[in-house]
């Protein structure tokens, strides 16, 4: 099965950028759609991004784009989120989802345990 690990989160101040990475291990994410999504306190998962499989095709939530780039390397098994400009509204811990976040459908597939992104001055 396989499984996701995030990392790459922090305490950064408004404005500021993070960059973070979702490792893929125990079997490849080559033929998947990959999303991030992030969760604040007090709120549900939100969707903030997804790419298909080859990097054609990127799509974001409007609170993010032109702010954050989502990228993947499959000889890594990898995806990456790059964050810049972060507001403090972006607080929320970040999680790695396989499949398209938006369809309903693959919510029950595996996510990682998260990495916590928090914005404040």
């Amino acid at each position: 099965e396989v499984q996701l690990v995030e990392s790459g989160g922090g305490l950064v101040q408004p404005g500021g950028s993070l960059s973070l990475t979702c490792v893929a291990s125990g079997g490849s994410i080559y033929d998947d759609v990959m999303s991030w999504v992030r969760q604040a306190p007090g709120k549900e998962l939100e969707w903030v991004s997804t790419i298909d499989q080859h990097s054609y095709n990127a799509h974001y939530n409007d609170a993010v784009k032109g702010r954050f780039t989502i990228s993947r390397d499959n000889a890594k098994n990898t995806v990456y989120l790059q964050l810049n400009s972060l507001k403090t509204e972006d607080t929320a811990r970040y999680y790695c989802h396989r499949g398209d976040f938006r369809n309903p459908a693959t919510w029950n597939l595996p996510r990682g345990q998260g990495t916590q992104v928090t914005v404040t001055s």
